[in-house]
């Protein structure tokens, strides 16, 4: 059993080369290639750590925005939430609250609970600068959760697109190929086979 044969660096670089054998497909082709294969190298990731970073920054800046605006007070739910199956185990539900604001007055809204919570709980309710109940500022941890979420479907997108493009020149240079070969060998075939056209 013979050993397998190594392909030698200058045949792997043809297209690259000025030779008989290439074609104007085989030189767009090339170009386009090594255009896409940077792009999937390193635009992906690049344009991933861009969208992550740029998304972290919006989420933590509204985060504490946010914070900064806003304030917690401690309410104590006067209805029970609807209990907690196992299909919905993570669902929130809306239900009236009622806290007593530093003024020492009375104040009643709708905050969302987890599934199950009874009358009587206490909870913390966040209240933007109106007064009114908003949803709690992100987590830090949610924030990250995000970005990476987001930086990471961005380079997965990227990295889609110049695959997707880099088989369709693939096929596209092939039928030129084809065709410039069947060209070619319509002015040469004659003088091979003796016959005439």
């Amino acid at each position: 059993m013979s050993a397998p044969t190594q392909q030698h660096p200058r045949a792997v670089a043809w297209r690259w080369r000025r030779n008989t054998l290439r074609r104007h497909s085989d030189v767009v082709e090339a170009w386009t290639v090594l255009l896409l294969g940077v792009a999937m190298l390193i635009v992906a990731p690049l344009a991933g750590a861009f969208a992550g970073s740029f998304t972290y920054g919006t989420a933590h800046a509204r985060a504490e925005r946010q914070r900064a605006e806003g304030h917690v007070v401690r309410a104590t739910l006067i209805e029970d939430a609807p209990a907690a199956t196992s299909a919905e185990s993570r669902i929130r539900h809306a239900v009236r609250v009622r806290w007593t604001g530093r003024d020492g007055s009375t104040h009643t809204a709708v905050a969302k609970v987890a599934a199950g919570t009874t009358s009587g709980s206490r909870i913390d309710v966040w209240l933007d600068d109106q007064g009114r109940v908003t949803t709690a500022p992100m987590a830090d941890d949610v924030q990250w959760g995000t970005a990476i979420g987001v930086g990471g479907a961005t380079a997965f997108a990227v990295w889609v697109l110049a695959g997707g493009a880099w088989c369709t020149v693939r096929v596209v240079s092939h039928r030129h190929r084809m065709a410039e070969w069947e060209q070619a060998w319509a002015r040469t075939g004659p003088k091979w086979t003796g016959s005439q056209t």
